[in-house]
């Protein structure tokens, strides 16, 4: 490579929790650059998610981390020409990309679910991930599906 590889930006914790897990999942949830809305968003969600009782033992950051764990890949298939066919190699996925494919898939789905407020899709959409359904989770296990179902060519991983 001629350029050296960029340096990782410092993610500071958010305000509330004290967690920069929670600023890296605003900061993709955000829109326009309104950070605050999109941090009104998320604590309103897990108002939500608190109210709901979803875990009698568990407080809703908890529910949540819980959530996106149950919808984060392990492996991913990626295309690789050989030869004149064209394959679907399955490979593992780095830790610091499976989080955010995780937090991404999350907030996809949370956005295309029917809903008043982004708020209330947001809190259905861990709470579902949580109770391991959804379409964030069968995302994730077709993923894992197609990874598996193409297993025979993990020899061509490059």
């Amino acid at each position: 490579m001629r350029k050296s590889k960029p340096k990782k930006r410092v993610i500071l914790p958010d305000p509330k929790f004290n967690d920069v897990d929670v600023t890296k999942f605003v900061n993709n949830l955000m829109f326009d650059g309104k950070k605050s809305i999109a941090y009104d968003i998320f604590y309103n969600a897990l108002q939500i998610v608190e109210e709901k009782k979803v875990s009698e033992e568990l407080s809703s950051l908890e529910v949540w981390r819980k959530a996106l764990e149950n919808v984060t890949p392990l492996v991913e298939v990626r295309s690789r020409r050989v030869g004149g066919a064209t394959f679907q190699i399955p490979s593992e996925i780095r830790p610091g990309r499976r989080q955010s494919i995780g937090m991404k898939n999350l907030i996809l789905f949370a956005r295309k679910r029917s809903g008043h407020s982004m708020k209330d899709r947001l809190a259905a959409e861990i709470i579902a991930a949580f109770n391991e359904e959804g379409a964030a989770f069968k995302k994730k296990e077709d993923t894992h599906r197609m990874a598996e179902a193409n297993k025979a060519f993990s020899h061509f991983r490059f």
